[in-house]
């Protein structure tokens, strides 16, 4: 076995390109799992790295490509797009994709497993998107030691270059007429860095005492969300008065918004907001990483300066 060879589930999305940045600048062999290929293509620089056209969906498919590898990376995520998710594209990837991946690792003997779940995932919460990340993360903890090592990672809402959180109000902000409406205004965050979070995968996998046990991933500072979208317009230079909506009228918004196209704001976004994303004890610290602050990072790609400033900051990151 070559115990330089990783696997990712999820790697042309935006952490996997941060965890597969730093695989191959640790020297890694990096197999990157995507169902179409053309999505990955922006991993294809990176030393290393091979890009697998693959049903993700097909155990036996995912046994043959983790056949021979140190460490499977799981970071797959259903997240609100066009047409949803529904509830079963929520099932499909966070709980039934898990379990399939999970079970072609230990088939083909891969000794380590790492696994992207959430803060606030529980299989009894009331959003829809943190229950089935709570079920999927359950899977992973119930795994046997003695077959395969697994280790699962928290975060909080992750920002950074081609982020959907910061960059979604940046673009709403940009359309709102002077004013902008704010469903739960008073919703908490501690927003974490894509860049931390890709080593502390990178990190968790190389130590072998963290199996077994689950990391809560923050930054350095709690937010309420209607600080964040002030922020934003800040950094945009747009002169926006943000109105926060009580929860009445959060939640008939979300009822209204969910059924628009594109549903830029869901019923269960809502119920998600109703727990406060933000961490209980420092992983980032426990894996040996500093947390970056927000306002270190976020001005490279929401500020002013523009495609420069993002050029440069990828630059840093990549150590080049």
């Amino acid at each position: 076995m070559d115990a330089k060879t990783v696997c990712i589930v999820g790697g042309t999305g935006f952490v996997g390109m941060h965890v597969a940045n730093r695989l191959a600048g640790r020297g890694y062999a990096i197999r990157a799992l995507t169902r179409r290929y053309y999505r990955g293509r922006d991993l294809l620089p990176f030393p290393g790295l091979r890009l697998i056209e693959a049903d993700v969906h097909d155990e036996r498919q995912l046994v043959r490509h983790f056949s021979g590898c140190h460490a499977v990376i799981n970071l797959a995520g259903a997240h609100t797009g066009r047409n949803g998710p529904r509830e079963g594209a929520y099932r499909e990837v966070h709980v039934d994709l898990a379990r399939r991946v999970l079970s072609a690792a230990r088939r083909a003997s891969v000794p380590r497993y790492l696994h992207m779940s959430a803060l606030g995932a529980h299989p009894d919460a009331n959003s829809l998107f943190l229950r089935t990340k709570g079920e999927g993360e359950q899977l992973v903890r119930a795994a046997d030691p003695e077959q395969i090592g697994a280790t699962v990672l928290r975060p909080s809402v992750i920002f950074g270059s081609g982020d959907r959180f910061l960059n979604r109000f940046a673009g709403l902000l940009r359309f709102a007429p002077g004013v902008f409406f704010l469903p739960t205004p008073d919703a908490r965050f501690q927003p974490v860095f894509a860049g931390d979070v890709g080593q502390a995968v990178i990190n968790a996998m190389e130590n072998p005492r963290t199996a077994g046990r689950a990391y809560e991933l923050c930054g350095p500072q709690i937010y309420t969300l209607r600080e964040l979208v002030e922020y934003v317009a800040e950094l945009r230079g747009l002169r926006r008065r943000v109105v926060g909506l009580n929860d009445s009228l959060s939640q008939a918004s979300a009822r209204v918004l969910g059924w628009m196209p594109g549903r830029p704001y869901t019923l269960d976004q809502y119920r998600l907001s109703a727990t406060p994303s933000c961490c209980a004890e420092d992983g980032l610290a426990a894996l040996g990483i500093q947390a970056n602050a927000l306002e270190a990072i976020a001005p490279t790609y929401l500020g002013t300066a523009g495609r420069q400033a993002q050029y440069q900051q990828a630059r840093r990151e990549a150590g080049r």
